[in-house]
């Protein structure tokens, strides 16, 4: 009986982690998007990659996941860049670009 439960916990325990983490990834994708618009840039593939996941506390001393995503973009359409975008939690922390053309 223990171990069912356990399972049933485990599984539970899975799918919530996995159903925020699709949330923070849409938060991320629109974030990116956005960013490319507003710099003139075209966002590739219309799509953001995992990279990295660590632990971090915020100011307030609460700590949250902090998830990192690459993602592809071009500055005249020839050429393919890199950025990558840092979530705290659900919030943006940081977007970062390679030097690209203008």
């Amino acid at each position: 009986m223990w171990p069912d439960i356990l399972m049933i916990l485990l599984f539970t325990a899975g799918f919530l982690y996995w159903q925020s983490s699709q949330k923070v990834k849409e938060i991320a994708l629109a974030a990116t998007m956005r960013h490319c618009h507003e710099l003139e840039l075209q966002m590739l593939d219309g799509y953001i990659a995992w990279h990295a996941i660590a632990l971090k506390k915020d100011r307030r001393g609460k700590v949250h996941i902090r998830r990192y995503y690459v993602f592809e973009f071009s500055s005249t359409g020839a050429e393919r860049y890199n950025g990558k975008i840092t979530m705290l939690g659900r919030r943006v922390e940081a977007i970062q670009l390679e030097p690209y053309r203008i």
